[in-house]
């Protein structure tokens, strides 16, 4: 969380000096932030060069300030106006380059000094795990401490560097007894399933994964996100929703949620209405879903159909075409106003504006055991909307490519991606799609 706030700060800054121009640094300042976060430009590399960054961050920081300019030559119709900004924008472009060379400075000063290193179990012994192992114990500055291997070989290169840790299938293993927040997959004659198995499980979800790409001799870094000496890196899993993340995460949840109860007050009154007259007392449908974790919480959503007794509630699977649903009900439904009340459970902390949706206790543990990687959706909080909705997976669709698409959120996580996530809700909210 660091260097955003930096990076915000920095774009802001030539207010002290120019402090006509609040509305337009803000917006500068904000777009900007969000197009670095979706260029990943605020995940550390393991390669620290700011030269290499460079490039990206300051393409993306003139898309901001060209779309800022745009509009206000668009608002004044006076090149006075924009050439004003322009300058601004150019002392704050270049004061967030300064301001990288800072924290990357800072950030290389901690890892060389042990405080910002990451433990690290290598797959694989073989010469490639050796080099690698060979590497980081001389270059402290990667910030990965090698902790040991596994391998199902005996005698391998790596053993040289780091003691083993036992074999493929004792990798969760040795992820919690050394403390793993990292599993680098290098070398080593695994069946290719075995090793999806092996780090797909409990104790190996919440490390980084990061893979030495095979064929790697023949590869070069364009488009690679890294490297470790002159072996290229793939970052297949970055468990970005942990610790500051987490919180951005949650700052948006309640600033989002908060302001759109507020906004939609009116429609929320006008709902809670037409239920009340279709249907009677009762306005708000309360259920069990699981969240995060497995920690049952009380969803809340305007009831859509008559009552069902609790029994039925909680085990029967719904349709869109379920007779119980009335046209008021329909509408709510076809309009998603009747998940408006989840605004409520998103501000008290129960669920998030994106993540997986939440289900009935009785279906995650059916789900659990007939579907692959279903029970893994619960690393993170249950949400309003997902990305398997806006890709076509609502109602009564596929269990598990519903699983699919909330683990890959889940694995890619970006405050970008949410963001899109929600305009595209807001399409398939506005043209009905998927009903």
């Amino acid at each position: 969380m660091v260097i955003p706030t930096v990076d915000f700060v920095m774009m802001m800054a030539p207010l002290a000096w120019r402090p006509p121009q609040l509305l337009s640094s803000l917006t500068m300042a904000v777009l900007g932030t969000l197009l670095l976060t979706g260029g990943g430009r605020y995940v550390a590399p393991l390669h620290l060069s700011v030269l290499d960054e460079l490039p990206t961050i300051v393409t993306r920081l003139l898309a901001a300030v060209g779309a800022v300019a745009g509009v206000l030559l668009y608002l004044h119709q006076d090149s006075r106006v924009v050439l004003i900004f322009l300058e601004t924008a150019c002392q704050a472009v270049a004061l967030v380059v300064i301001g990288r060379v800072l924290t990357t400075r800072l950030c290389a000063m901690g890892r060389s000094s042990g405080i910002a290193r990451h433990h690290t179990i290598l797959v694989g012994g073989g010469p490639v795990a050796a080099e690698l192992a060979r590497i980081l114990s001389e270059h402290r500055e990667y910030g990965l401490i090698v902790d040991g291997f596994v391998d199902d070989g005996d005698c391998r290169p790596a053993e040289a560097f780091a003691p083993r840790l036992g074999r493929l299938t004792d990798l969760d293993m040795a992820v919690v007894t050394r403390g793993a927040d990292t599993v680098l997959v290098a070398d080593g004659a695994f069946d290719e399933h075995a090793l999806i198995e092996a780090v797909r499980t409990k104790e190996c979800l919440n490390a980084e994964l990061l893979v030495v790409p095979r064929m790697h001799h023949f590869h070069t870094l364009t488009g690679l996100a890294d490297h470790i000496g002159s072996i290229p890196i793939m970052r297949i899993r970055n468990p970005n929703l942990r610790g500051p993340a987490r919180l951005i995460k949650r700052v948006f949840d309640v600033v989002s949620s908060a302001a759109a109860l507020i906004a939609l007050s009116p429609v929320l009154a006008a709902a809670a209405l037409a239920v009340r007259l279709e249907g009677g007392p009762g306005i708000i449908f309360r259920q069990v879903r699981v969240g995060r974790d497995g920690k049952q919480f009380e969803l809340l959503k305007f009831r859509s159909m008559r009552p069902a007794n609790e029994a039925e509630s909680q085990t029967q699977w719904s349709v869109a075409t379920d007779n119980r649903v009335g046209p008021v009900g329909r509408f709510l439904r076809c309009t998603s106003i009747d998940e408006l009340p989840q605004l409520w459970n998103i501000l008290r902390g129960d669920m998030t504006v994106v993540g997986p949706r939440p289900e009935r206790p009785h279906f995650v543990e059916q789900f659990s055991t007939q579907f692959d990687r279903y029970a893994h959706r619960h690393r993170v909080q249950v949400g309003l909307t997902g990305f398997a909705q806006v890709s076509g997976l609502r109602g009564d669709t596929s269990i598990a490519d519903r699983a699919r698409y909330d683990n890959f959120y889940i694995e890619n996580w970006s405050l970008w991606l949410d963001i899109k996530i929600i305009f595209r809700t807001f399409r398939e909210v506005i043209f009905y799609r998927g009903r």
